[in-house]
């Protein structure tokens, strides 16, 4: 019999000051009572830190934290669907809003995640004179002005002013022509009326009286919903408004569903998220995402990687230590016994067509494991190479969502299952709209692809930003140490077909180390209002590419 618990029965109603103690209880009733639903009633929940359950967590591309203040944690749990009909769930302070781990099959409907107080500030530029600029801080914006210098004070916390990013009034960012984190003076007086003024000229960066500024810090504490060892896990209509770090991270999950929602920008607010809007780290089975529209993240609509770990030394013929290379992605599981190996030549990434079978892992701390085979390591293996998980790679449906007005990259894909990436929208993403990636010397992000088909997607004016690894509206480009020792392409089989491009004279598609690449049967229609990039040519091909058809484009 099917139990369903009603969320007001538990104490957790709208309007109420702090629902968390609250809503621990209504959770850990479900998981008693093996509930197959908890239904909320609309309205505003407020959540505050000090009533969090707090978690040990290791969090892929995040700066680790000792712990997580979690508010709704989803740990150990099966079956369940929580309607929110409509809610809004409202953060106060650092913290992780939704936690699911180590369960299967839970499914989130209809409802919103925000913060009190937002992880950037934003102020309009209203006045240029005299070499200062003048903004006009937003009511959401939490900041002081203290010994002449600019501070944010969000949530808690007092950080200096790392950059800017600047948005038009219609919600674009404005066309840099590099990459769109400006360096801004934090030297500032506090002004009458909510304003500020700057030793800073806008008119030296481009910028003028009307725009929009974002004012942010790197740091990236928590994400607004970390899935963990989570299985066939459904979100139908989830909004993220904010974040502290990534909207959604999927870590070592399998088979995740994303149906409409997205991140999305609360009235009166030009930001969304402080990095992506959804990362799937180490994951495998199936994601499907389609109808969802990310707008305005500090970072990528989607980004699907492995995590290859350096090999820093080889203690026996079965056995060596790999170390997790990225400050901000360790501590996870990359492998288990019984699972299988690829391993990576650390400075042409070419692959070792050898798999291993996984005997023992034993971390020896955080950052480094002890991994013990089945057989022997491949000859030529050694220090200095690096090592992903076979097994642990996710196919990919990216389908009929919008990606508008972000930072940095649309989509990024670096996974050999198929890909297909169709009936989407990207519309002034900044830099590049798709990045086929994957390295062994920077975040360590891998899985070559082998099968992707991008189609009947509409592509406007991507790229009016320079981003690393991002030089095409399309890029292929893993970062390659030695490509002229390569014997073998790192990514191939991309066909990229009848998608219409509407563009200034921006390269289309640029390849690194690809072979077998199809770009034909697309349109392209050249509305230049915004500057030339590079020498106007439609192609930008480098090394190691080959096998390529590529339609003609005047």
């Amino acid at each position: 019999m099917a139990i369903e618990l009603n969320a007001a029965d538990y104490g957790v109603c709208p309007g109420e000051k702090d629902c968390g103690a609250a809503m621990l209880k209504l959770l850990d009733a479900a998981r008693e009572t093996k509930a197959s639903a908890i239904n909320l009633e609309p309205g505003e929940y407020h959540f505050h830190q000090a009533s969090a359950r707090d978690m040990q967590l290791y969090i892929s591309n995040h700066d680790q934290q000792p712990k997580h203040a979690v508010a709704l944690p989803l740990t150990r749990m099966q079956s369940l669907d929580i309607n929110g009909n409509g809610a809004r769930l409202i953060f106060h302070g650092l913290m992780l809003p939704i936690v699911i781990q180590d369960s299967r099959n839970i499914t989130i409907n209809d409802l919103s995640i925000d913060y009190a107080e937002p992880f950037s500030s934003e102020g309009r530029i209203v006045d240029i004179t005299n070499g200062k600029t003048t903004l006009e801080m937003s009511p959401a914006s939490r900041y002081t002005v203290e010994n002449g210098k600019f501070l944010l004070t969000n949530n808690g916390r007092k950080d200096a002013l790392h950059c800017v990013l600047a948005f038009e009034a219609d919600g674009r960012m404005v066309p840099t022509g590099k990459s769109g984190d400006m360096a801004w003076y934090a030297a500032a007086e506090q002004l009458p009326g909510n304003r500020v003024r700057f030793a800073e000229d806008a008119t030296h960066k481009g910028l003028s009286v009307g725009q929009t500024l974002v004012m942010r810090t790197y740091y990236r504490p928590h994400p607004g919903m970390l899935l963990y060892r989570a299985k066939r896990t459904t979100l139908n209509n989830v909004v993220f408004h904010d974040s502290q770090g990534m909207a959604l991270i999927a870590q070592r999950s399998e088979d995740i569903t994303i149906r409409g929602g997205g991140c999305i920008r609360a009235a009166g607010r030009m930001h969304t998220t402080a990095a992506d809007a959804t990362h799937f780290s180490n994951c495998k089975g199936h994601i499907s995402v389609k109808g969802a529209t990310y707008e305005a993240m500090m970072d990528d609509a989607i980004n699907v990687h492995a995590t290859c770990l350096g090999i820093q030394k080889v203690e026996s013929p079965r056995t060596f230590i790999a170390r997790y290379m990225h400050g901000q992605a360790y501590g996870f599981e990359v492998m288990a016994p019984g699972e299988q190996l690829q391993f990576i030549h650390g400075p042409t990434l070419e692959l070792n067509p050898q798999l291993c079978k996984v005997e023992k892992v034993e971390f020896i701390n955080a950052r480094e494991v002890r991994v013990t085979l089945e057989e022997n390591l491949p000859v030529g293996i050694g220090a200095g190479d690096a090592v992903e998980n076979a097994d642990w790679h996710p196919s990919v449906d990216f389908i009929g969502n919008t990606v508008r007005h972000n930072r940095a990259r649309g989509a990024l894909f670096t996974t050999p299952r198929p890909v297909r990436v169709t009936d989407n929208l990207f519309d002034h993403s900044h830099g590049s709209a798709i990045l086929l990636a994957g390295d062994a010397q920077g975040w360590y992000e891998s899985g070559a692809c082998r099968d992707v088909i991008i189609r009947n997607n509409t592509f406007r004016h991507a790229l009016t930003g320079l981003y690393q690894f991002t030089d095409a509206v399309i890029a292929i480009c893993p970062e390659v140490r030695h490509p002229a020792k390569q014997r073998t392409s790192y990514h191939s089989g991309v066909i990229i077909k009848d998608n219409h491009f509407i563009t200034h004279r921006a390269p289309l598609l640029s390849t690194i180390s690809a072979e077998n690449i199809e770009f034909t049967d697309n349109k392209v229609e050249y509305h230049d209002i915004y500057p030339q990039i590079g020498n106007g040519s439609p192609y930008l091909i480098k090394q190691r590419s080959h096998g390529l058809n590529l339609q003609s484009v005047k």
